[in-house]
């Protein structure tokens, strides 16, 4: 029998799963499987590869137990699986995205019921968010209550941050009540510091700025391996413009759509987070794809946005940690984007980045010249094996 690590990231339609054996001699994780619930209270799907990438499960999910589409049928069809159709894997724990630990959580933690109260009640931080990775804890809580349950925090890693970096100019009454810069996307970054020594040596005990380019988009920066300033703040809409998110926004344009233009909450809100970004922008898409390869003006105009905004985001954050010794692109775009990277390290010449056209089209890992003086890297990022390791240690504690 061989102990499992199960990660779980879930999502409002979806639940994304890796599972990483566990060697008990030496305590390293070695990832299994990788897979996904998709389609939740629609038309569900369940599939799985093992860690060579072969597909081993692609099947519709079908019955009354997945009728509601809801989390507990998704996770029930998913242990089952475990349980039945793996060799002889057993899961000793469960680690779980959650993307707000708040003010009071800034480390991994084993959860309990007084844990998930104090979770619950940060949702209103995180509500697109919170909700939905907590109803996997509760869910595998009721299905499987004798394993153990690790919350590992995208807010944690930023909390190294100084306090006039998570301040908001706004009365210290409301600042009191939690609202402040928490920064998110930190699983990633990380997973980033973690590796980085192993990869540009030195260099990663100095002035880093990170580049999470996803659908949803990010950028920190860092020294020694800690998180100093990053572009988002209160919420996950903050910062870069990203798919289908704006990004920064004068709050004066928010208060316009709620007075003049008679938009509800509900219909400002859906706006930020679903229909702005890169698709609100090209009207065509919010993957970044899409928008490379059509001739449309609309697609031209949203990459160039883009790639302005990420510009000034490097100088400012730049200027938060004094310089900069390396740039890291990660995630979606950052890793697969060659013409993203370009052009952000061509406008950022005058930081002392010097472009390795061809290295770049190869992706990385390194993509600056042997001269630069900043150099830049191509980092895949792997925030299941940091929940992992998160979780590993926790049981072990």
């Amino acid at each position: 029998m061989t102990d499992v690590i199960l990660v779980v990231n879930a999502g409002s339609s979806s639940i994304k799963f890796s599972m990483f054996a566990v060697d008990g001699r030496v305590q390293t994780l070695a990832l299994r499987y990788r897979g996904e619930i998709e389609g939740l209270g629609s038309e569900p799907r369940f599939f799985v590869a093992d860690a060579d990438g072969s597909r081993v499960v692609d099947h519709a999910v079908v019955g009354p137990r997945i009728g509601g589409g809801g989390h507990e049928a998704a996770l029930s069809v998913l242990l089952e699986w475990v349980a039945g159709h793996t060799d002889q894997l057993r899961v000793v724990a469960v680690g779980h995205r959650v993307v707000h630990g708040g003010e009071q959580f800034a480390a991994p933690i084993v959860v309990d019921a007084a844990i998930i109260d104090q979770l619950e009640k940060l949702a209103h931080l995180a509500p697109l968010h919170q909700p939905h990775n907590l109803a996997a804890i509760h869910v595998i809580e009721r299905i499987a209550p004798h394993v153990a349950q690790v919350a590992c925090f995208d807010t944690a890693f930023h909390r190294t941050q100084a306090s006039v970096a998570q301040l908001y100019a706004l009365p210290r009454d409301l600042s009191a009540t939690g609202i402040k810069r928490y920064g998110f996307h930190g699983l990633s970054y990380e997973y980033i510091a973690t590796v980085l020594p192993g990869i540009v040596g030195d260099a990663a005990s100095g002035r880093v700025v990170a580049a999470h380019l996803g659908n949803g988009c990010s950028m920190c920066a860092m020294r020694d391996g800690k998180s100093v300033a990053t572009t988002m703040g209160f919420t996950t809409v903050e910062g870069l413009p990203m798919g289908t998110r704006c990004g920064a926004i004068d709050p004066g344009a928010i208060l316009y759509l709620l007075t003049e233009r008679g938009m509800s909450v509900g219909d400002v809100t859906d706006l930020l987070y679903h229909r702005s970004g890169l698709l609100g922008v090209s009207g065509i898409s919010n993957d970044m794809r899409t928008l490379l390869a059509s001739p449309a003006h609309e697609a031209a105009d949203a990459v160039d946005l883009f790639v302005y905004r990420i510009g000034r985001e490097l100088g400012s954050l730049a200027a938060a940690v004094g310089g900069i010794d390396a740039l890291v692109f990660t995630a979606g775009i950052g890793e697969h984007a060659a013409p993203v990277r370009a052009r952000v390290c061509e406008n950022a010449a005058w930081l002392g980045i010097h472009l390795d056209p061809a290295a770049n089209l190869r992706g990385g890992p390194r993509i600056s010249t042997p001269d630069s003086p900043v150099s830049v890297w191509v980092i895949t990022t792997n925030e299941e094996l940091m929940i992992a390791k998160h979780t590993l240690a926790c049981i072990r504690r």
